[in-house]
């Protein structure tokens, strides 16, 4: 310890004697930076130069450790808030994001997230008091996610706002506004716009992927919304991406760290890093750009990554010792996210903090799940009715819903997710819609298995002769040592993890564990049965003292069976064993009967129903973020097909051939190829993944209480083929398919064919008619802009909602995008009303990339303006202007 760190620790010491305490209370601690109303530069530097080269390297790492003797305790920056604040436990879960994209709904956007910033507060004032500093229970919250949805197969693209620049870029502003506040002094929370930039998979490479995009795409497609979000909503936070971007890590990246996002856009806020992306730098098989993790990290902080998500910051102190980097260029980085400590308010008295008397109670309230309720109705997006089939009649008799997605309750939340009160499943909400009708509920199949599986978990006993279930030993270390710190005995099922740190059981670590899950099956019937079991880090399976079942790494935590002949009666001993290596455990395991799907008999049973419901589509478990192959052909948590699965479609097929209408119930988090299955349904609701209220939102729309008007946020292709040609015709082929990131091809902004559904569409139960636009000019004036006025029309007898949208084309430019949305306004209007729809395009709407600038500037020539509810030509009027300077 240096002499001045000795004084400092001294004088500490002396005030905590006089305090009768040995850890201050942070009113009591005289340093300058203690101070409220003292200038937040002079705290700044007042902190800075108290503390240690250890102490200022253990705050730039997202668990930030605590410095006991100025009173600053441990904090972790890692939080999450997609669409409800996550992983700590009871929140309000609104639909997933793709869903709250397909709302079109700027300003109902920014009071859901203005309600998850409550919930926000709620939950840290509640942890504050019971000194939970950990993970999850922070303000600053790693959202939203704004990279562009320009392939079907990301799995992530679920955590977008669709395919669209500007539709992104507007929902980006209103989430940010929301969770930041408008508080002159303090902010609610950090919103953080990830992950920058040029990223959008493929996740199994996610790690040594080298990005390339040209000029024009860079700045026209993909950096527009992180502008916006650090230039209109200032953002506090920026997540730089895993992959490379023209040969350098994005978190070490001269091109989009230092040009674009430090000098151009004169960003002052806070850098973090994906979750161990400095690892990335120097682990063997990534992107090995250095050597060690003291170069990385002393690389990165060059860069202006002042926060690490992850561990490899540690070794920032022997950087400095090896003169890879200094500590005043440390403090560069460390001055922001110190900025980020006083502007949070985490070191000023409660009682100066607007929000400190949210109580907790403001968590999953009443208002909050109705707001659920009401994004859910509006993300409902009706992309197919023939013959007017939808509403049904809430008087029909006999209904039957069918499919893997209609009980199921954790598909609605999505991923990055809160856990709910209350789930209404889809079919609650239908039962709950139709009290006096009779409903026939068959699953019908798996999401993409071929099988029908009976749970044998019954067959278990603890032991020979114990009590039915499993025992479960959880030992906290990780090599099954000594006696267990708990055991119990499960009748319920194996599936247990600690997200949102919670431990596995009472007294359990969340970290260095094991577990051992043992007990004697007897089997009920002689023949096949299936056992299956997933872990993270690894598991072996023992039948009988044998091992039969053995997965490591990421592999392990996709569910992998291991089926046997077993005879009626007889008994046979299980365990499984789990050792963590990681910091998340997530354990699952169960027995089952296999039958192979036989739709005769259900198809026998549907005869006399009124109409067919089937609700199926993909699941959060089939597309996600970073998860290995699995036997589906669900690859990195992408997909290889954008197909309904097969036995979906063989489901459908049969459901079609008996003559009643037809209803398919569409949950995703992104577009399918359904060309192929048009001719088996008679209307498609697609209701992504819609949260915790939406069960009664489809029900509203599938029965005239809710008159749909969501929009896509996305294309639905007809086939992968039609995606795939198009991008055979890039001038770059050293990449092809997902992994190519030109635009050409990609998206309404870029196809020259006709998709299933286009970008923008959605059908309602109103009809809606444009007028004609007068403009009174066909020149505009780059510095006057345009204001537009669009009449349109409730044509029908039905008060409705439509999205007016606005389109702009820059004509004799061919490699400008065909369209581009510039403008769009979710607007009710009465039943034979006419309502003016108004529309301001300035200059900002006429930027195309400018290779002499290396960015965008606004272009003089001729444009098409385009207008209507939806992207398709046939359904757009236009009028012709000339921009001029």
């Amino acid at each position: 310890m240096n002499q001045k760190s000795l004084i400092v620790y001294l004088v500490g010491c002396f005030f905590c004697v006089l305090a009768g305490s040995s850890t201050l209370k942070s009113q009591e601690i005289p340093y300058r930076f203690r101070d409220p109303d003292a200038p937040i530069e002079e705290r700044i530097e007042n902190l800075l130069g108290l503390l240690t080269l250890e102490e200022k390297v253990g705050l730039m790492m997202n668990s930030s450790k605590p410095v006991a003797r100025l009173g600053i305790p441990a904090y972790d920056w890692w939080n999450e808030a997609l669409h409800g604040v996550a992983r700590s436990g009871k929140a309000t879960v609104f639909p997933q994001a793709i869903g709250m994209a397909a709302t079109w709904n700027e300003p109902g956007h920014k009071q859901t997230f203005d309600i998850i910033s409550d919930e926000a507060r709620a939950k840290y004032n509640e942890a504050v008091k019971s000194n939970q500093r950990g993970r999850y229970y922070g303000l600053s919250f790693w959202t939203p996610n704004i990279n562009i949805f320009r392939d079907p197969r990301w799995g992530r693209g679920q955590e977008t706002y669709g395919e669209d620049p500007y539709l992104t870029t507007r929902l980006g502003v209103a989430a940010v506004k929301g969770l930041q506040g408008n508080d002159p002094k303090y902010f609610k929370t950090h919103a953080c716009a990830k992950h920058f930039a040029v990223h959008s998979g493929p996740e199994w490479n996610r790690h040594s992927y080298d990005a390339t995009a040209s000029g024009r795409d860079l700045w026209e497609t993909y950096l527009p919304a992180f502008k916006a979000l650090v230039k209109e909503a200032n953002v506090q936070e920026v997540m730089c991406a895993y992959n490379a971007f023209d040969g350098q890590p994005c978190c070490g990246s001269d091109r989009l760290l230092t040009d674009i996002l430090r000098n151009r856009w004169e960003y002052k806020g806070i850098v973090v890093s994906d979750c161990w992306a400095i690892d990335d730098f120097f682990k063997k098989g990534h992107h090995e750009t250095h050597e060690d993790a003291a170069s990385a990290s002393a690389d990165a902080v060059r860069h202006s990554t002042d926060l690490e998500c992850g561990s490899a910051y540690a070794s920032l102190v022997d950087a400095v010792k090896q003169g890879f980097i200094s500590q005043q260029q440390m403090d560069v980085s460390l001055r922001r996210v110190l900025r980020g400590w006083f502007e949070l308010g985490m070191l000023d008295p409660t009682n100066r903090l607007p929000w400190s008397n949210l109580p907790y109670s403001t968590v999953a309230s009443k208002a909050h799940i109705q707001q659920a309720l009401k994004v859910a109705r509006e993300s409902m997006t009706l992309l197919k009715n023939e013959k007017s089939v939808l509403p049904l009649s809430k008087s029909v008799m006999k209904i039957a819903v069918i499919g893997p997605n209609a009980a199921d309750s954790v598909m609605l939340w999505g991923n990055y997710n809160g856990t709910p009160t209350a789930t209404v499943t889809i079919l609650q909400g239908i039962k709950n819609k139709l009290p006096n009708a009779e409903i026939i509920y068959d699953k019908g199949s798996d999401w993409v298995d071929p099988w029908v599986r009976t749970s044998l978990y019954a067959g278990f006993s603890e032991s020979a002769k114990g009590q039915k279930g499993l025992k479960v030993e959880f030992f906290n270390n990780a090599e099954l040592a000594g006696n267990p710190e708990a055991t119990v005995i499960n009748t319920l099922g194996i599936n247990y993890n600690n997200a949102g740190g919670t431990a596995l059981a009472q007294g359990v670590n969340l970290q260095n564990t094991s577990t051992r899950i043992s007990g004697i099956f007897t089997a009920p019937y002689t023949g096949e049965v299936a056992f299956k079991a997933n872990a993270s880090d690894g598991y072996i399976l023992y039948i009988d003292g044998k091992s039969v079942l053995a997965k490591k790494g990421r592999e392990a935590s996709i569910g992998t069976e291991y089926s046997m002949r077993v005879e009626k009666g007889k008994k046979y001993s299980v365990v499984l064993e789990h050792k963590q290596v990681g910091r998340s455990v997530n354990i699952g395991f169960s027995v089952f009967k296999k039958d192979k799907a036989d739709f005769t008999t259900l198809t026998k049973r549907l005869k006399d129903v009124d109409a067919i419901v089937y609700v199926g589509g993909l699941s959060p478990q089939l597309e996600g973020e970073e998860m290995p192959v699995n036997a589906e052909g669900f690859r990195g948590g992408d997909k290889v097909s954008i197909d309904l699965p097969k036995i979906q479609r063989e489901l459908l097929t049969s459901l079609k051939t008996i003559g009643k209408p037809v209803v398919f119930v569409l949950c995703t988090g992104s577009s399918l190829a359904l060309e192929q299955d048009e001719k088996n349904y008679d209307a498609l609701l697609c209701a992504w993944y819609g949260g915790q209220e939406a069960g009664t939102a489809v029900a509203d729309v599938l029965f005239g209480d809710y008159n749909p008007a969501g929009r896509l946020p996305v294309t639905f292709y007809k086939s992968l083929a039609q995606l795939d040609q198009a991008l055979l015709k890039t001038a770059d082929t050293s990449k092809q398919g997902f992994e190519n990131y030109s635009m050409k091809g990609r998206t309404y902004r870029y196809m020259d064919t006709k998709p299933l559904y286009p970008f923008g569409h959605g059908l309602s139960y109103s009809k809606f008619e444009y007028g004609n636009v007068n403009l009174g000019t066909d020149v505009i004036k780059l510095e006057k802009g345009l204001r537009l006025s669009i009449p349109v029309t409730n044509a029908s007898s039905l008060k409705g909602e439509e999205v007016v949208q606005l389109y702009v084309k820059r004509n004799g430019d061919p490699d400008a995008p065909v369209k581009s949305l510039k403008g769009f306004k979710r607007v009710a209007i009465d039943a034979g009303k006419t309502q003016y729809v108004d529309f301001d395009l300035s200059a900002e709407a006429f930027e195309f990339y400018e290779v002499s600038v290396d960015g965008l500037i606004p272009k003089v020539g001729d444009y098409t303006i385009m207008y209507g509810g939806s992207s398709d030509d046939e359904n757009l009027k236009s009028v012709a202007v000339k921009v001029v300077l």
